[in-house]
């Protein structure tokens, strides 16, 4: 006898989730739910409908020197069991393809096995309605595609293009795709959970290619099919209707093909997932947990203690010393990866870092007691104080003595950097028992300019000349200056500043965080990025560390909030590599470690307070998965550290890999596996010194 289930719609009452199930038999089976999701993430739990009728399923078959071609398969229910399918083609094909569907713990399984007749090369594909209308949603794919990806340009992917895309897994933070439907409130995403060990190369980026091997990396996705909204996957690779090789430049599809031999079999196994959300930011934080949960991303075992990180590191204050010049600098920014030579390049803030590098060598040669770095740091900070000013009086954030040229535009995030770092200095000099009233002045002055800066919404404009002409007027950068407005408060006791910072939260609540709309943070792409919800959990934590009561807890709900939607670009789990890439060859994993965002997919360790965030939200808020993970990213960014014999593919020790290339993206060189041949590592330095130097900002509000 045949069942078919039905589920009752849930009713929400006193905060009791109710589920009826009723069971009737029927004659003419029509519909049957293989599988029940009961997840109770949200308080609202949804029925997975996988049928025959909500499920499209392909193979493509290829011959060496001959185009590929596509089968469309049937899903045929097994006489002995509702669970199972036979996926049959409408002519013979040397393969048996099976799918087992199966509830297990509240979410849908599908477990599939390939089987080849005879010798063959496959790509399979396939994807389940999710029943949305496609207008009605958003869509998500960890550190790569966030609701339309609509804040990037035509040449990155994004709406703009298409409004389907397909991409292979490991371009993701995880190996999922998630479809939001703002309308109905509810979402479905589905997820690999197969062994991830291995890869292959690939002659070509483009195209129908086989591989040389065997590879873990299947694809997913999203697309629309007559107006409904469809979650897609499948094994191995494919991108389309682009595949993005490099920074704005979008290449013809990719479809890979692997090699069966007579007799083998390939088992894959999916997850699918149906709940609800509030909205899009509900939707990130339930999909996070979901991901870190499934994949639970451990510590990466290695030997390296804080204290042999920061001993290999402190070799970069030394040997990028440039001190020929007007400004005295660590060389940090265009370096090549073959040489590390110093070069007439120095920059404030984003990735040269000089003015943190110098107060982190500065703090560490007296903890350390190395006169060097001490000597080193104070010609820094000397020759900042003379010749490091416009006639405006913003710093001189970025010059290149090679060419005689000196950045005439300005930006808040660079300028908020370099205050960010002589901040830390003077309260370090002051704490023991020094003063620096010129820098002081220095810094008022710059402050007082951002707040004539200041937009009436609470905003900072991104760029800007010396004499207040804004050059971009967009608001991404605008959490970059929350740090030290909250620094200058303390410090000063000024309450513009204060009243000023939270100005800027009032910006962030209504613009980016209660939107889910984090973009143009970094100054090297115009697109949804990391650095930008990095920064707003940074910024609202600042704040909750000076404020009291109800304020506090609206900056740490909002901490926590934008922290969330910060953690998605993070790794939680490990990108398998080819033979002979360096990469694997060094045993490296991807896990802890961030994508940097829709224009750059190469992952790189941008952290800096972070860390510090997480182990603070986990105590807030009693959620060990924040500081389980804060452990996972400080772990893992410690493995490619360059030291005498180990210099991870880098020339000189202590100068920190930038470009981790992990994907089938580039800058033009080297390819997954490798870096790219020019780096920075100023900045990488100083986000590790300030992972790996926990509780700053907590200390600095202390003190």
């Amino acid at each position: 006898m045949a069942w078919e289930i039905y589920l009752n719609k849930v009713l929400t009452e006193s905060g009791l989730v109710l589920i009826h199930i009723i069971m009737m038999s029927c004659m003419n089976l029509k519909f049957l739910l293989c599988g029940i999701a009961i997840g109770l993430l949200t308080g609202s739990a949804w029925a997975v409908n996988y049928t025959p009728e909500q499920v499209n399923a392909h193979i493509s078959l290829k011959a060496p020197g001959n185009k590929a071609k596509q089968y469309p398969l049937i899903l045929k229910r097994t006489q002995n069991d509702n669970a199972a399918y036979q996926l049959v083609a409408s002519e013979n094909i040397p393969l048996t393809i099976s799918q087992k569907v199966k509830e297990a713990n509240g979410r849908l399984h599908i477990d599939m096995c390939i089987t080849a007749l005879e010798d063959v090369y496959f790509n399979y594909g396939q994807n389940v309605s999710t029943g949305f209308r496609h207008d009605d949603c958003l869509f998500y794919m960890p550190g790569f595609w966030y609701r339309r990806n609509l804040r990037s340009p035509k040449k990155a992917p994004s709406f703009h293009t298409s409004d389907s895309w397909l991409v292979r897994e490991d371009r993701l933070s995880a190996p999922l795709t998630g479809i939001f439907s703002e309308k109905e409130k509810r979402f479905m995403t589905v997820n690999r959970l197969d062994d991830f060990s291995m890869d292959a190369l690939a002659t070509h980026k483009e195209g129908e290619i086989i591989l040389s091997g065997k590879t873990s990396l299947g694809f997913t996705g999203f697309e629309n099919q007559q107006g409904i909204a469809m979650l897609s996957f499948g094994f191995p690779y494919r991108e389309a209707p682009k595949s993005y090789i490099r920074k704005l430049t979008l290449a013809p599809e990719v479809e890979a093909f692997q090699l069966m031999k007579k007799g083998e079999s390939v088992l894959l196994t999916w997850e699918i997932m149906e709940s609800g959300a509030d909205d899009f930011s509900d939707f990130i934080q339930h999909t996070w947990e979901h991901c870190y949960d499934t994949y639970a991303p451990k510590p990466v075992e290695n030997s390296y203690s804080i204290a042999d990180m920061k001993q290999v590191l402190s070799c970069f204050f030394v040997n990028s010393l440039v001190d020929n010049q007007p400004l005295v600098y660590n060389s940090g920014i265009h370096l090549k990866v073959s040489d590390c030579e110093r070069n007439g390049q120095a920059e404030v803030g984003f990735i040269g870092r000089v003015l943190l590098n110098a107060f982190n060598a500065w703090e560490y040669g007296w903890q350390s007691n190395r006169e060097e770095l001490k000597v080193n740091s104070t010609k820094i900070f000397d020759s900042y104080l003379k010749n490091g000013f416009t006639q405006a009086g913003f710093f001189k954030e970025s010059v290149n003595f090679d060419k005689g040229y000196e950045e005439p535009v300005h930006s808040i995030r660079r300028q908020s950097e370099g205050v960010y770092a002589m901040f830390h200095f003077l309260a370090y000099e002051k704490e023991n028992g020094r003063r620096h009233p010129e820098w002081e002045q220095k810094l008022k002055r710059i402050l007082d300019m951002f707040l004539q800066l200041q937009n009436v919404d609470g905003s900072f404009p991104r760029k800007f000349k010396d004499d207040f002409t804004i050059t971009d007027k967009s608001g991404g950068s605008t959490p970059s200056a929350t740090l030290p407005l909250v620094m200058a408060y303390k410090y000063f006791k000024d309450k513009r500043y204060l009243e000023s910072a939270k100005h800027t939260a009032d910006y962030l609540e209504k613009e980016l965080i209660s939107k889910a709309d984090y973009f143009s943070s970094t100054l090297d792409a115009n697109c949804e990025d990391k650095e930008a919800s990095l920064y707003a959990a940074t910024a609202t934590y600042y704040l909750a560390l000076i404020t009291k009561g109800e304020e506090r807890k609206h900056y740490a709900d909002l901490t926590r909030e934008a922290a969330y939607f910060a953690l998605s670009w993070y790794y939680v789990w490990d990108v398998p590599f080819a033979d002979g890439e360096m990469l694997g060859d060094l045993g490296f994993k991807t896990r802890g470690w961030g994508n940097v965002s829709v224009e750059n997919n190469h992952i790189d360790v941008f952290v800096f307070e972070f860390g510090s965030v997480l182990d603070w939200l986990a105590k807030e808020y009693d959620e060990p998965r924040f500081s389980a993970f804060s452990n996972v990213i400080s772990t893992s960014m410690r493995q490619l550290l360059p030291y005498e014999g180990h210099l991870c593919g880098v020339a000189k020790v202590g100068y920190y890999p930038e470009v981790v290339q992990h994907t089938n993206w580039d800058y033009g060189k080297n390819g997954k596996g490798y870096y790219n041949n020019i780096f920075a590592p100023g900045w990488t330095v100083a986000s590790l010194w300030e992972l790996l130097t926990p509780g700053r900002a907590e200390k600095f509000m202390k003190d």
